[in-house]
């Protein structure tokens, strides 16, 4: 029906193989034609050090052991970024690019205090892959949407700001003021969660500043806010995809699968189920 349905990777693949190659075999197999790449899978692949693993604690409850570790890979591995060859990415977005399939985003968590050099790296990786925008958390502090926006606007490449349960209609209101190249990544479920309401009104009324969106099916603040199987939640997923079908956005819409994979199953199978679903709406 016009509307693009990609996907966010490696995440909605994550119990598979997360290297660039297996996600592209994903897509291909599954007939999906555009992603939002992470920078793991995208730095793994043009041979970025990798980071140490410890368990899923709070990096304040690491041991001064483990944090000194990780600071002095963290330093590695921006000597490499700045280092790296833009090549070396050019030759993932051919490689994606001759397979049929379009990185729409780069998904990077930049910061205010990054320097000149770290910023232009991280947009100029944007534009070897041929994204056409960045993702990243939402920071609700006006001075880091302020400093990422000037970059943004430096590089002419937009970011678009990714919401978790923090947020309220207004949130973006902030950043969407300071720069033209500040925008929206908007999580549907998680907007339902955060404000008890539908997030159709607020892509109506911001579709003109959203860059691409995340699917995801929850239940209502008063059923509990879990995520749950495409169709078992609240989120309006139907008549989100029904808009954009109708008022023919551009942006993709991706799928992201953060349910807990049922038994028997495995992330290909449920990615598949829900572009499916996306298929059924949109009939």
């Amino acid at each position: 029906g016009g509307v693009h349905i990609g996907v966010i990777a490696p995440y909605s693949f994550r119990s598979l193989s997360p290297t660039a190659q297996d996600i592209l075999k994903y897509l291909v197999d599954l007939g999906i034609s555009t992603v939002e790449l992470q920078n793991t899978a995208v730095e793994e692949f043009a041979g970025a050090p990798q980071l140490p693993r410890f368990p899923r604690t709070p990096r304040q409850q690491l041991s001064p052991e483990q944090r000194a570790a990780m600071r002095q890979a963290e330093e590695q591995l921006w000597q490499w970024r700045l280092s790296v060859p833009t090549d070396k990415f050019r030759a993932l977005r051919k490689l994606y690019n001759d397979a049929g399939v379009t990185i729409h985003a780069f998904k990077f968590q930049l910061r205010p205090d990054m320097t000149d050099d770290q910023f232009a790296y991280v947009f100029n990786v944007a534009k070897a892959l041929g994204a056409t925008h960045v993702t990243m958390e939402l920071s609700l502090d006006p001075a880091v949407t302020q400093a990422i926006g000037k970059q943004a606007e430096k590089h002419q490449v937009p970011v678009a700001y990714h919401n978790h349960t923090q947020v309220k209609p207004d949130s973006w209101d902030t950043a969407l003021s300071q720069s033209r190249y500040n925008g929206i990544n908007l999580d549907v479920g998680h907007y339902l969660v955060a404000t008890g309401e539908s997030p159709v009104p607020f892509i109506e009324k911001h579709h003109q500043r959203i860059h691409s969106i995340h699917l995801k099916d929850r239940k209502s603040p008063a059923r509990g806010g879990d995520n749950v199987p495409w169709g078992q939640g609240d989120t309006p997923l139907r008549e989100i995809l029904q808009l954009m079908k109708r008022n023919r956005y551009s942006f993709p819409a991706n799928i992201e699968v953060e349910y807990p994979i049922p038994e028997g199953s495995d992330a290909l199978k449920e990615v598949a189920k829900c572009l499916q679903f996306c298929r059924q709406a949109l009939a």
